[in-house]
């Protein structure tokens, strides 16, 4: 009898520390991958009833989604995150259109927590009169908000304040380096002090013209409409927007890229080292658009380009 009530006792021990042990586990987990909304109220926000988002999944996974009408934050921290480290946050691309949250989302930001950097994925809200009272600056609005947010929580991300960098890919790199050259613009009313400016720009095949003949178009009408003036066109396209306070960028695009022409990348690169900000271009032979983390011919060591540059600068030990 003793025996018996001896095991039961070892056996519930075991259970409980098991049950402990798992509820760690799940806790580091979930800390790695929380999704938190970005806003409590988000501004210049209308009401729909039928505008209901639409997710793309594959194997559990949502690869793409549209009609966005709550922009989070997905949190990804690197298994051993150590003091004062770097942080990016991803703009996914899609045209302004969806978000190709999976190829240009979730893998980046594994493979950035791969170099011990914590990585936020912006699901942000793209833009439409269905649901915004001003749909030219609320993509803007959440990217404003997203670097606010993260520069303010850097101590409980482990991460150093001042080194806070943005990615964007395709319509996401529009978003991106409007964020560089608009950081200071006033999008929403805010008690916040904190800057919006990042601290250095990775931009993967960027939209950032939209002046026509150069832009991608899908993402000039989705952002400003059919017929937007020449005053909003200069406005948004941010190779004519960039100063002395414009960040640091490293940009890559292909030269066969038809879909968002290099000359995005090309003149933005010029607009920068016109005004001595810190830059760096790679353009590769071949990869057309959209290779994400890079998937055959040159353009497929853009990754590789991309962690020497931030060993240069400091963000990632050498």
């Amino acid at each position: 009898m003793k025996k018996i009530k001896f095991f039961e006792h070892y056996r519930t021990k075991e259970i409980l520390i098991t049950l402990f042990l798992f509820t760690v586990m799940q806790s580091k987990l979930q800390a790695q991958n929380q999704i938190i909304p970005l806003w409590n109220a988000i501004p210049g926000e209308l009401k729909t009833s039928n505008y209901i988002e639409n997710e793309s999944v594959k194997d559990g996974k949502v690869q793409s989604t549209s009609l966005v009408t709550i922009p989070t934050l997905s949190i990804f921290l690197p298994k051993e995150p150590k003091p004062n480290q770097t942080a990016v946050l991803i703009f996914p691309g899609g045209g302004y259109q969806h978000l190709a949250i999976d190829k240009e989302g979730t893998k980046v930001a594994n493979w950035l927590n791969s170099l011990g950097i914590a990585a936020f994925v912006i699901k942000y809200r793209l833009p439409s009169d269905q649901i915004m009272k001003d749909k030219n600056i609320g993509p803007l609005q959440d990217a404003q908000e997203a670097m606010r947010y993260v520069r303010q929580n850097a101590a409980k991300y482990s991460i150093d304040s001042n080194k806070i960098g943005i990615m964007g890919f395709s319509a996401g790199g529009h978003l991106a380096s409007t964020l560089a050259t608009h950081y200071d613009d006033v999008t929403y009313e805010t008690s916040s002090k904190i800057s919006a400016r990042p601290d250095f720009t990775l931009l993967i095949y960027p939209v950032i013209s939209m002046q026509n003949g150069i832009t991608h178009k899908g993402s000039q009408v989705s952002l400003l409409g059919n017929h937007p003036s020449q005053e909003l066109l200069d406005f948004y396209s941010n190779e004519k927007r960039v100063n002395s306070k414009t960040p640091a960028a490293f940009l890559i695009h292909a030269t066969d890229d038809t879909v968002v022409l290099p000359e995005n990348s090309i003149n933005y690169y010029l607009a920068l080292k016109k005004n001595d900000v810190p830059a760096e271009l790679h353009l590769y032979e071949k990869g057309g658009h959209g290779f994400g983390l890079g998937v055959n011919n040159t353009s497929k060591f853009w990754t590789r380009d991309c962690e020497e540059w931030l060993k240069v600068h400091e963000y990632i030990p050498l």
